[in-house]
Protein backbone atom coordinates (compact mmCIF):
# COMPACT_ATOMS: atom_id res chain seq x y z
CA UNK A 1 0.00 0.00 0.00
CA UNK A 2 1.38 3.38 -0.97
CA UNK A 3 1.49 5.69 2.03
CA UNK A 4 2.77 8.90 0.42
CA UNK A 5 0.13 11.45 -0.58
CA UNK A 6 0.69 14.55 -2.75
CA UNK A 7 -0.54 17.03 -0.15
CA UNK A 8 -2.30 17.40 3.20
CA UNK A 9 -5.76 17.69 1.68
CA UNK A 10 -5.33 14.38 -0.14
CA UNK A 11 -3.88 12.69 2.96
CA UNK A 12 -6.93 13.66 5.03
CA UNK A 13 -9.52 12.91 2.35
CA UNK A 14 -12.21 10.56 3.58
CA UNK A 15 -10.87 10.74 7.13
CA UNK A 16 -12.19 13.95 8.66
CA UNK A 17 -15.64 14.18 10.18
CA UNK A 18 -17.42 16.38 12.70
CA UNK A 19 -16.98 15.47 16.36
CA UNK A 20 -13.86 13.33 16.00
CA UNK A 21 -11.00 13.05 18.52
CA UNK A 22 -7.68 14.24 17.10
CA UNK A 23 -4.19 14.13 18.59
CA UNK A 24 -1.75 16.81 17.42
CA UNK A 25 1.94 16.47 18.22
CA UNK A 26 4.37 19.19 19.18
CA UNK A 27 5.48 21.27 22.11
CA UNK A 28 4.87 24.99 21.85
CA UNK A 29 5.51 25.56 18.15
CA UNK A 30 8.23 22.90 17.97
CA UNK A 31 7.37 19.78 16.01
CA UNK A 32 3.78 20.75 15.30
CA UNK A 33 1.99 19.30 12.22
CA UNK A 34 1.25 22.76 10.86
CA UNK A 35 0.55 21.73 7.27
CA UNK A 36 -2.02 19.15 8.36
CA UNK A 37 -3.63 21.58 10.82
CA UNK A 38 -4.08 24.09 7.98
CA UNK A 39 -5.79 21.39 5.91
CA UNK A 40 -8.18 20.66 8.77
CA UNK A 41 -9.08 24.33 8.95
CA UNK A 42 -9.78 24.42 5.23
CA UNK A 43 -11.94 21.28 5.46
CA UNK A 44 -14.45 23.01 7.73
CA UNK A 45 -14.99 20.06 10.10
CA UNK A 46 -16.22 21.17 13.51
CA UNK A 47 -16.96 20.10 17.10
CA UNK A 48 -13.51 18.57 17.36
CA UNK A 49 -11.91 17.28 20.54
CA UNK A 50 -8.16 17.85 20.31
CA UNK A 51 -5.45 16.26 22.45
CA UNK A 52 -2.29 18.36 22.49
CA UNK A 53 0.17 19.58 25.08
CA UNK A 54 -0.80 23.14 24.23
CA UNK A 55 -2.95 24.98 21.71
CA UNK A 56 -0.31 26.76 19.67
CA UNK A 57 -0.45 30.54 19.78
CA UNK A 58 -2.89 33.03 18.30
CA UNK A 59 -3.11 32.45 14.56
CA UNK A 60 -0.51 29.67 14.44
CA UNK A 61 -0.82 25.91 14.89
CA UNK A 62 -3.97 24.87 16.71
CA UNK A 63 -4.65 28.57 17.22
CA UNK A 64 -5.97 28.50 13.65
CA UNK A 65 -8.67 25.99 14.61
CA UNK A 66 -9.59 28.03 17.67
CA UNK A 67 -9.93 31.14 15.51
CA UNK A 68 -12.32 29.29 13.21
CA UNK A 69 -14.15 27.78 16.21
CA UNK A 70 -13.70 24.23 14.96
CA UNK A 71 -12.52 22.94 18.35
CA UNK A 72 -15.17 22.10 20.92
CA UNK A 73 -12.88 20.64 23.59
CA UNK A 74 -9.16 20.62 24.40
CA UNK A 75 -7.44 17.87 26.39
CA UNK A 76 -4.16 19.56 27.20
CA UNK A 77 -1.60 20.64 29.76
CA UNK A 78 -0.48 24.20 29.01
CA UNK A 79 -2.45 26.89 27.21
CA UNK A 80 -0.91 30.10 28.53
CA UNK A 81 0.33 31.47 25.20
CA UNK A 82 -3.05 31.63 23.48
CA UNK A 83 -5.35 34.58 24.18
CA UNK A 84 -8.11 33.19 21.97
CA UNK A 85 -8.08 30.00 24.02
CA UNK A 86 -8.50 31.96 27.25
CA UNK A 87 -11.27 34.14 25.82
CA UNK A 88 -13.30 31.20 24.54
CA UNK A 89 -12.87 29.26 27.77
CA UNK A 90 -13.90 32.18 29.99
CA UNK A 91 -16.91 32.80 27.75
CA UNK A 92 -18.01 29.17 28.14
CA UNK A 93 -17.45 28.47 24.44
CA UNK A 94 -14.65 25.93 24.86
CA UNK A 95 -14.41 22.87 27.10
CA UNK A 96 -11.08 22.07 28.76
CA UNK A 97 -9.80 18.89 30.32
CA UNK A 98 -6.57 19.90 32.04
CA UNK A 99 -3.88 17.31 32.70
CA UNK A 100 -0.51 17.54 34.44
CA UNK A 101 2.00 17.34 31.60
CA UNK A 102 3.46 13.97 32.63
CA UNK A 103 -0.01 12.54 33.14
CA UNK A 104 -1.04 13.65 29.66
CA UNK A 105 2.04 12.02 28.15
CA UNK A 106 1.37 8.79 30.03
CA UNK A 107 -2.31 8.75 29.07
CA UNK A 108 -1.28 8.90 25.42
CA UNK A 109 1.45 6.28 25.85
CA UNK A 110 -0.99 4.02 27.68
CA UNK A 111 -3.54 4.33 24.91
CA UNK A 112 -0.95 3.32 22.35
CA UNK A 113 0.15 0.36 24.48
CA UNK A 114 -3.39 -0.94 24.99
CA UNK A 115 -3.45 -0.01 28.68
CA UNK A 116 -6.96 1.23 29.56
CA UNK A 117 -6.03 2.90 32.87
CA UNK A 118 -3.22 3.41 35.38
CA UNK A 119 -2.67 4.92 38.83
CA UNK A 120 -0.49 7.96 39.55
CA UNK A 121 0.29 10.07 42.62
CA UNK A 122 0.24 13.24 40.53
CA UNK A 123 -2.86 15.28 41.36
CA UNK A 124 -3.95 13.20 44.34
CA UNK A 125 -5.67 15.42 46.89
CA UNK A 126 -6.19 18.26 44.39
CA UNK A 127 -8.97 19.33 42.04
CA UNK A 128 -7.41 17.04 39.43
CA UNK A 129 -8.59 14.07 41.51
CA UNK A 130 -12.27 15.07 41.61
CA UNK A 131 -14.51 12.31 40.28
CA UNK A 132 -11.62 9.87 39.83
CA UNK A 133 -11.08 6.56 41.57
CA UNK A 134 -8.52 6.67 44.37
CA UNK A 135 -6.51 3.85 45.91
CA UNK A 136 -3.81 3.51 48.53
CA UNK A 137 -0.54 1.83 47.53
CA UNK A 138 2.23 1.47 50.13
CA UNK A 139 0.51 4.09 52.27
CA UNK A 140 0.31 6.69 49.48
CA UNK A 141 -2.79 8.03 47.70
CA UNK A 142 -3.04 7.43 43.97
CA UNK A 143 -5.67 8.43 41.42
CA UNK A 144 -6.74 6.52 38.35
CA UNK A 145 -6.21 8.05 34.92
CA UNK A 146 -7.46 6.52 31.68
CA UNK A 147 -5.52 5.91 28.49
CA UNK A 148 -6.30 8.00 25.42
CA UNK A 149 -6.96 6.65 21.93
CA UNK A 150 -7.74 9.03 19.07
CA UNK A 151 -9.58 8.68 15.79
CA UNK A 152 -6.68 10.49 14.11
CA UNK A 153 -3.13 11.44 15.07
CA UNK A 154 -1.21 14.20 13.28
CA UNK A 155 2.55 14.10 13.78
CA UNK A 156 5.60 15.96 12.48
CA UNK A 157 8.92 14.23 11.81
CA UNK A 158 12.31 15.53 10.74
CA UNK A 159 13.01 12.58 8.47
CA UNK A 160 11.04 9.58 7.30
CA UNK A 161 10.92 6.99 4.55
CA UNK A 162 8.08 6.10 2.25
CA UNK A 163 7.21 3.10 4.45
CA UNK A 164 6.38 5.45 7.36
CA UNK A 165 9.46 4.92 9.53
CA UNK A 166 10.06 8.22 11.32
CA UNK A 167 12.95 10.07 12.96
CA UNK A 168 12.37 13.15 15.14
CA UNK A 169 14.93 15.84 15.87
CA UNK A 170 15.72 17.21 19.32
CA UNK A 171 12.78 18.98 21.04
CA UNK A 172 10.40 17.83 18.30
CA UNK A 173 10.77 14.38 19.86
CA UNK A 174 8.13 15.27 22.41
CA UNK A 175 4.55 14.08 22.09
CA UNK A 176 4.89 12.99 18.47
CA UNK A 177 6.21 9.42 19.01
CA UNK A 178 3.55 8.58 21.60
CA UNK A 179 0.70 10.01 19.56
CA UNK A 180 1.78 8.09 16.47
CA UNK A 181 0.97 4.86 18.34
CA UNK A 182 -2.28 5.98 19.97
CA UNK A 183 -4.69 6.54 17.08
CA UNK A 184 -6.70 4.46 14.69
CA UNK A 185 -5.09 6.40 11.82
CA UNK A 186 -1.80 8.31 11.90
CA UNK A 187 -0.80 10.88 9.30
CA UNK A 188 2.78 12.18 9.37
CA UNK A 189 4.21 15.27 7.75
CA UNK A 190 7.92 14.80 7.08
CA UNK A 191 10.61 17.36 6.31
CA UNK A 192 13.05 15.00 4.58
CA UNK A 193 11.37 12.07 2.82
CA UNK A 194 13.68 9.25 1.69
CA UNK A 195 13.43 5.78 0.23
CA UNK A 196 13.30 2.60 2.34
CA UNK A 197 16.76 1.53 3.48
CA UNK A 198 18.14 5.07 3.64
CA UNK A 199 17.41 5.43 7.37
CA UNK A 200 19.69 3.88 9.95
CA UNK A 201 17.50 1.29 11.64
CA UNK A 202 18.98 2.19 15.03
CA UNK A 203 17.79 5.79 14.59
CA UNK A 204 14.15 5.02 13.75
CA UNK A 205 11.87 6.15 16.58
CA UNK A 206 8.42 5.42 15.15
CA UNK A 207 8.21 2.18 13.11
CA UNK A 208 6.23 2.44 9.91
CA UNK A 209 3.59 -0.01 11.14
CA UNK A 210 2.09 2.86 13.15
CA UNK A 211 1.89 5.30 10.21
CA UNK A 212 -0.74 4.96 7.49
CA UNK A 213 -0.31 8.18 5.49
CA UNK A 214 2.60 10.54 4.80
CA UNK A 215 3.14 13.93 3.20
CA UNK A 216 6.27 15.94 2.54
CA UNK A 217 6.19 19.31 4.31
CA UNK A 218 8.06 22.56 3.79
CA UNK A 219 6.24 24.44 6.57
CA UNK A 220 8.11 27.36 8.11
CA UNK A 221 9.77 26.67 11.46
CA UNK A 222 8.51 29.31 13.83
CA UNK A 223 9.80 30.67 17.13
CA UNK A 224 7.26 30.90 19.94
CA UNK A 225 9.20 33.44 22.04
CA UNK A 226 12.27 35.28 20.82
CA UNK A 227 14.56 36.67 23.53
CA UNK A 228 17.52 38.87 22.62
CA UNK A 229 20.36 40.36 24.64
CA UNK A 230 22.86 43.02 23.70
CA UNK A 231 26.03 41.56 22.24
CA UNK A 232 29.19 42.52 24.10
CA UNK A 233 32.74 42.97 22.89
CA UNK A 234 35.06 40.15 23.91
CA UNK A 235 37.60 40.97 26.69
CA UNK A 236 41.28 41.67 26.18
CA UNK A 237 40.75 43.37 22.83
CA UNK A 238 40.09 40.13 21.03
CA UNK A 239 37.80 41.96 18.63
CA UNK A 240 35.23 39.17 18.71
CA UNK A 241 31.63 39.39 19.84
CA UNK A 242 30.13 36.92 22.30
Amino acid sequence: MKKVYPDAKAALAGVLKDGMLIMAGGFGLCGIPETLIQAIRESGVKNLTVVSNNAGIDGIGLGLLLDSRQIKKMISSYVGENKTFAQQYLAGELEIEFNPQGTLAERIRAGGAGIPAFFTKTGAGTDIAKGKEERIFNGERYIMETGLVADLALVHAWKGDTEGNLVYRKTARNFNPMMATAARLTVAEVEHLVEPGELDGDHIITPGVFVQRIIHTTAEKRIEQRTLRKRETAPFGAGEEV
